[in-house]
């Protein structure tokens, strides 16, 4: 997302992310990845059990976030989800523009 943060931005996208971990321990992940995006943390798993994605023992024993991507409009409505069991997978950048336009009823 933060090779393409500038494109999300100039469409309207504002990118959050929600982690389990502690505030210092997602800053200093967010500098040494070079993120610029806001972080949000959320380590007692409130709203991520509040959205039903917790993956328990997910990483190294630890519950963690199923991997998650959310399109949310400006009243609060869920648009669009991407849901996967691997941390690793993602959706791109390009995805998400595409479901946009999708949403949009644009080509």
């Amino acid at each position: 997302m933060q090779k393409n943060l500038e494109t999300l931005e100039a469409r309207g996208v504002r990118v959050v992310a929600i982690s389990v971990d502690s505030p210092a321990v997602t800053r200093e992940h967010a500098r040494k990845q070079g993120y610029e995006m806001l972080f949000l943390c959320d380590e007692k798993l409130e709203v991520i059990s509040r959205y039903d994605l917790i993956h328990e023992k997910g990483f190294k024993g630890a519950d963690i976030s199923r991997p998650a991507e959310f399109l949310v409009d400006t009243t609060g409505t869920i648009r669009w989800v991407n849901l996967t069991d691997d941390y690793r997978v993602r959706a791109r950048a390009e995805d998400i523009l595409e479901q946009i336009d999708a949403l949009r009823g644009q080509p």
